[in-house]
């Protein structure tokens, strides 16, 4: 808990101190009794890691699953709305934005949830919905309903989310001489 607390305040400008961060972030406290319902669910006392996951969606407002996978130093910012399904999988260092659902688009068998790369960026209110992979150090914008995998260091937005291209960098040659050939000096 405090290797994420400590990479939270890396990587929030909003952060002051460690003991704000462990105080008063939902996000970590939704992973913290996350992290004891995950226990309980391994050890099949489904019922106890229920209770336990609908007391931290309560008190939090964050629903994980408890039989969900979460890696190291992940940071549900404002969290708020924030639902990850039973199979989803989550690596390390992902960042998770308010109203983010890490959905099921129908009951099957096996996985149904997405699986989240390491690195990846979830914008708020993103709906990530299916057996989809969000691939390392990817970016899923601001309500984007992603339902098709995402390639490794790609940006999707809308919907459905598409992949944003980025404009192709022109090179300009100039000299210094070009460059002063049309400053007079008074």
């Amino acid at each position: 808990m405090f290797q994420t607390a400590r990479s939270i305040l890396k990587r929030d400008p909003a952060a002051h101190s460690l003991l704000e961060v462990l105080l008063t972030y939902p996000g970590i406290r939704a992973l913290f009794w996350y992290r004891m319902a995950h226990f309980l669910a391994f050890h099949r006392l489904y019922t106890l890691a229920g209770l336990l996951s609908q007391h931290a969606a309560k008190v939090t407002g964050i629903t994980i699953s408890p039989e969900a996978q979460i890696g190291k130093r992940v940071f549900i910012d404002h969290g708020t709305g924030v639902v990850i399904g039973a199979t989803a999988i989550i690596e390390d260092d992902v960042t998770i934005l308010h109203g983010v659902t890490l959905g099921a688009r129908r009951a099957v068998e096996g996985r149904r949830h997405p699986y989240v790369k390491r690195g990846a960026f979830i914008g708020a209110n993103a709906q990530l919905l299916g057996a989809i992979t969000i691939g390392s150090s990817s970016k899923v914008g601001a309500g984007a309903i992603v339902l098709k995998d995402v390639a490794d260091q790609t940006t999707v937005v809308g919907n459905p989310a598409k992949r944003v291209k980025r404009p192709e960098a022109k090179v300009i040659s100039v000299t210094f001489t070009e460059l002063n050939a049309g400053t007079k000096h008074k």
